[in-house]
């Protein structure tokens, strides 16, 4: 089956959207029910994020409000909780500026790029929440607890994203990988050269 583009980038990020959202609701809801005292918090929507940021850019930002849903629902967030983290999250695609003036195969080739880019959407993301706490009444303080409480996450985005770079076309811009692997598959199809065994003709291609 043929699909367009669109047709893939949807099935793309519709996949990768169900897995953030199944993975934070079960990652929340087993620190909820085992480890209720805990206050550090791991949560795998800021490596998702980083990793749809490469293969889609924008759209990033529907994994970084749905993986935030999916986080305050199994927690039994407030609704201003709610507010701080599915649109301070969004902030995480400051890190999109990189691609204005490196491309985005440099970014990922690279692994002080890579961490670079991780790090500064994380900040970015932590930051928002913090303005958006702020609006709705939070302190300046809540920023040292945000990054307290948060800094599991951060060793978890920086090792995932990390490990990604070493998944053929995982942390790879789509369009480039699908031209790449389009690319190599008509290499694989011409025949060597004194390659006899069709013959002369082209007809098999």
């Amino acid at each position: 089956m043929n699909l367009s583009l669109k047709q893939y980038r949807a099935i793309d990020l519709g996949l990768m959207l169900l897995i953030l959202t199944g993975a934070e609701a079960l990652i929340a809801h087993a620190a909820r029910s085992w480890f209720p005292d805990e206050i550090y918090v791991l949560s795998p929507t800021m490596a998702l994020v980083c990793i749809v940021m490469m293969r889609w850019g924008r759209y990033a930002a529907v994994h970084a409000v749905g993986g935030s849903l999916a986080m305050c629902a199994a927690l039994g967030a407030e609704p201003k909780q709610y507010a701080v983290y599915c649109a301070g999250t969004c902030f995480a695609l400051t890190a999109l500026l990189f691609f204005r003036k490196l491309k985005k195969s440099e970014v990922r080739n690279s692994t002080k790029l890579t961490l670079l880019f991780t790090l500064t959407a994380y900040v970015s993301a932590q930051l928002g929440r913090w303005l958006v706490g702020m609006l709705m009444g939070g302190t300046a303080k809540d920023i040292v607890q945000l990054f307290a409480t948060d800094s599991l996450t951060l060793l978890f985005t920086v090792v995932a994203v990390q490990l990604a770079r070493k998944i053929d076309g995982l942390f790879e811009d789509q369009i480039d990988y699908l031209v790449r692997t389009q690319s190599e598959r008509q290499k694989s199809m011409m025949p060597k050269e004194g390659d006899t065994r069709y013959g002369e003709s082209s007809e098999l291609f």
